[in-house]
């Protein structure tokens, strides 16, 4: 994109007035940015209505500084691009929704948004540890496998399924709701950088745009768009993580959710998809099937499942079973075995060194199954 263009379309965005669907209207009557700036008071205002024709006619406030800084953003390395909805790597399934980005603005390698099959993986930004663990686990076997994992980059699940998909040798997206040049949360500053090396991250806001509340619901439906299918791993009643499988549902791309424990706050909103129609999964075996990509072997990421007392063996394995996979409070799975305080506390702790048990708030212990 030339810096005319840029300058064109920076100044037909940020007219006051001029959101995405009013843009849309003018680029259509009109052509590209250029065709619409050149056009008459009348002209505007036989599409857009006399309020937004006197705004077009304007050079917007800020615009001079807002293009310097995309400009210098830009300059800043060979992997940053801009796009805009025309071109040719503009990814399809995006036109394909209701109110496509205009402009995307992209940092790594631009060919991960053409992946062949790209799976959004989202969540809770405080899932518990065995929700955290699955989201890492499924994503590195999905990544193995040969999907693109495309997530948010936000706290907690995003970041362990971006995590897992960097681990499993696969590419990335991250989908931001921030300008390139901000990293939100700043605690994935490193992950970013990682995941720009071996994907991409997106945005369709400009430099220089800091998180704001509202940017994130619109994040989520280029997750959705962006994906054949959206797993959600954990996610309570009330979360974006329902808003984007909402979208993906509406956009007629599969959904599928993680169960959990009937106790945790955590599952309810992955339980209330699967009543909804969301397919239950147990594995990465189960995404690939339904994404027809089924390697020879079976993949790793299946939940685990509580050993058949034939293969039971070690100290601790009658403690764990007694933990069951739910949430549990120390006095309760102290009636439940019968060990005395010091003993289990102590084996309880070895278990937490090993990774085979997380404390939870409260007070509470949950088994970490490997997913």
């Amino acid at each position: 994109m030339s810096a005319d263009e840029l300058g064109a379309w920076l100044r037909l965005l940020l007219t006051p007035g001029v959101g995405p669907e009013m843009a849309r209207r003018l680029l259509a009557a009109f052509g590209p940015p250029e065709a619409v700036l050149s056009q008459s008071p009348a002209a505007w205002g036989s599409v857009a209505g006399a309020r937004v024709a006197r705004a077009l006619g304007q050079e917007p406030a800020g615009l001079e500084q807002h293009l310097a800084r995309a400009r210098a953003w830009l300059a800043a390395s060979p992997d940053h691009h801009v796009m805009q909805f025309a071109d040719s790597g503009f990814p399809p399934e995006l036109l394909q929704m209701a109110d496509p980005p205009l402009l995307l603005w992209v940092q790594g390698d631009r060919q991960a948004l053409l992946h062949p099959v790209r799976l959004a993986m989202v969540g809770s930004r405080n899932p518990t540890p065995q929700g955290q663990a699955n989201a890492h686990q499924f994503a590195r076997a999905l990544a193995e496998a040969g999907v693109c994992v495309v997530s948010g980059l936000a706290a907690g699940v995003d970041g362990a399924a971006h995590e897992g998909a960097l681990e499993g040798g696969g590419p990335t997206i991250a989908v931001v709701g921030t300008g390139l040049d901000t990293v939100y949360p700043r605690r994935h500053t490193e992950l970013a950088r990682r995941i720009a090396g071996a994907g991409c991250l997106v945005s369709e806001y400009l430099p220089g745009t800091g998180p704001h509340q509202s940017h994130f619901p619109r994040r989520n439906r280029l997750i959705a768009g962006l994906s054949q299918g959206t797993l959600v791993v954990e996610a309570a009643v009330q979360s974006g993580s329902l808003i984007t499988a909402r979208l993906a549902a509406e956009q007629g791309r599969e959904v599928f959710a993680i169960p959990g424990s009937i106790h945790s706050p955590q599952a309810r909103g992955c339980h209330a998809l699967i009543r909804q129609g969301a397919k239950l999964v147990e594995s990465a075996q189960d995404i690939l099937e339904d994404l027809r990509l089924v390697p020879a072997a079976p993949v790793d990421g299946s939940l685990s499942r509580s050993a058949p007392p034939d293969e039971v063996g070690g100290e601790h394995d009658g403690l764990l079973q007694a933990m069951g996979f739910d949430p549990v409070g120390f006095d309760a799975l102290q009636a439940r075995t019968g060990i005395d305080t010091p003993t289990l506390q102590a084996r309880l702790l070895e278990l937490e060194l090993q990774g085979q048990v997380a404390r939870l708030p409260g007070g509470l212990l949950q088994r970490m199954g490997a997913a």
